[in-house]
């Protein structure tokens, strides 16, 4: 099968590869990897972001990239990173030449990642009779009800993704909440499948390298820094976890931290509470060095008011380590209540502090999730199995068609 593999806002070749929100750069190297494994031939589309960047390369066998221009692009030195405003902006410089190579390769599926890739496969296909499946990852009606920092292009999202998700052949949910979203959109439920994110279990896995530790129970958190609130929340918890240490990892470098200003609150925020001491900031931590800080904790613990694939949670228990989530995006399916680690109610720090005393206090039953909690990543969440559905997808949207 010929995939084409629209995503406009990635960085595949050099993936943006650390800690804090969500990227799609390394999943979709691990997706199309395992997809040529199976002996498939894919081209991933994607904006050129960055002067230098080559127009085609190679990412693995079988998986080729291609940078379309769509107009200025930033010096090398630049970000290469652009909002939704900025993409949606230049989504019709990029569907012009997508549909130039669409024409010439004629690939039997185009799968578009994010809402404006679907916005430019679907303008390229027009008459062209290939079928697109859609992967959305978020939607913007659910961000906006659990308040999720919104960018300028939110309200065009909102308008634009339900016309996105009934015009494409199929599309796939990475989590089961959902699928009720897209269904108030208006996506016919039979053509919804649910497919999470993979994780590499061959990088996050129980034995490894174990950072440092000093004798206290460590709490790790991976965290935007500026999700405030969700972190007050879990300060506030630790308050009642005598002689506990928390880990929040993400922001910027940690020679940065100082200058940042979601920190400089934070910090203020714990040292009021009389956490000073207990609470270490570790800045973004690199892709390779976050098996070995998981490994090192006792629980890892997100308090986020969403989290559409759950990442992190699911790298943390392929390591080893239960994993304590509110019951929102992703953590619904990924954590197992009782058995994988403890689902949560969001905003109840005295709450989640009961549950990690209760946890701290009998390790034997930490160590029992730990093993449920691997044994649950490497059956259902491998890349392997991941890509062996999403072909399923592919397949059937290409008979329909």
């Amino acid at each position: 099968m010929k995939i084409a593999l629209v995503a406009q806002h990635a960085t595949p070749l050099s993936p943006r590869a650390g800690t804090g929100p969500d990227s799609d750069d390394l999943g979709l190297s691990e997706l199309t990897r395992m997809l040529a494994r199976h002996g498939h031939h894919v081209t991933v589309y994607a904006q050129k972001q960055v002067a230098g960047q080559p127009g085609q390369a190679r990412l693995h066998d079988g998986v080729k990239v291609e940078h379309l221009s769509a107009g200025p692009v930033p010096p090398a030195s630049g970000r290469g990173e652009q909002g939704d405003a900025s993409l949606l902006e230049r989504v019709p410089a990029f569907s012009g030449p997508l549909r130039s190579r669409l024409e010439n390769e004629r690939p039997d599926v185009v799968h578009a990642l994010h809402w404006t890739s679907g916005l430019a496969a679907l303008a390229a296909v027009r008459d062209l009779s290939i079928p697109v499946v859609q992967e959305f990852s978020s939607l913007g009606v659910t961000e906006r009800r659990v308040r999720v920092q919104a960018d300028d292009a939110s309200a065009a999202r909102i308008r634009l993704e339900p016309a996105i998700g009934r015009s494409a052949a199929a599309v796939v949910a990475t989590h089961s909440a959902e699928v009720p979203d897209l269904a108030s959109l208006g996506v016919h439920r039979s053509a919804i499948k649910v497919v999470p994110w993979g994780v590499d279990t061959d990088t996050f896995t129980p034995e490894g390298p174990v950072a440092k530790r000093n004798g206290r129970p460590r709490l790790v958190t991976v965290a935007d820094l500026r999700e405030r609130e969700a972190l007050q929340t879990l300060l506030r918890a630790l308050t009642r976890v005598p002689g506990a240490e928390l880990m929040v990892v993400g922001g910027p470098a940690r020679a940065e931290l100082p200058r940042d200003g979601e920190y400089a609150d934070l910090a203020r925020f714990a040292g009021a509470l009389g956490l000073t001491d207990r609470v270490i900031f570790t800045g973004a931590v690199q892709y390779g060095a976050l098996p070995a800080l998981l490994r090192s904790a006792d629980l890892v613990v997100s308090t986020c008011q969403y989290e559409p694939s759950g990442t992190t949670s699911l790298q943390a228990m392929a390591c080893g380590t239960p994993v304590l989530a509110p019951a929102v995006g992703g953590h619904m399916d990924a954590v197992v209540n009782g058995t994988t680690g403890i689902l949560i109610p969001a905003g109840r720090p005295a709450l989640l502090a009961q549950r990690i005393r209760q946890l701290l206090a009998h390790p034997i039953l930490i160590e029992a999730y730990g093993v449920a909690a691997a044994d649950r990543v490497r059956s259902r969440y491998s890349w392997d199995r991941i890509a062996d559905e999403t072909l399923a997808v592919y397949e059937k949207a290409a008979a329909a068609a």
